[in-house]
């Protein structure tokens, strides 16, 4: 079972048809044709502060979405184990704080791909962990 983690520009792509139409279809297509989605309660909550700040998603649209994510997808509660993993990958990698501990969760639930815009395209991490940009062509 090969799981897949999903940084939150990928769902906020989805989310918010913006004017890359190309991003937009991109990432609806991947959560769509991906299996074993695996999500922290971190993408969760960055994902709500954006939709409700910048896209204007009511608390009720917001509601369903929480709901959508805990039926349909992993949910990974960020433990002591992600905070140090996390730690230890910024010892030995640049990466922030806030990257770091996305790369952990997947990382603990043995994911083998994490979607990211925001992460080098093609870096391989602890030799499992493979980050890969969907937008790069």
């Amino acid at each position: 079972m090969n799981k897949v983690f999903l940084d939150t520009n990928i769902w906020l792509y989805a989310f918010i048809e913006t004017q890359d139409k190309d991003k937009y279809e991109k990432s609806k297509d991947l959560i769509l044709q991906s299996e074993n989605i695996v999500i922290s309660n971190q993408v969760i909550g960055e994902v709500g502060f954006n939709l409700l700040r910048k896209a204007k998603f009511s608390e009720n649209d917001w509601q369903k979405l929480i709901k959508a994510f805990y039926l349909n997808y992993e949910v990974l509660p960020l433990s002591e184990t992600e905070y140090l993993k996390a730690s230890l990958l910024r010892e030995v990698h640049t990466l922030s704080y806030w990257d770091s501990l996305i790369i952990a969760s997947a990382l603990t639930q043995d994911c083998h791909i994490l979607y990211s815009e925001d992460l080098h395209h093609q870096q391989t991490l602890e030799g499992k962990l493979t980050i890969i940009n969907p937008f790069k062509n």
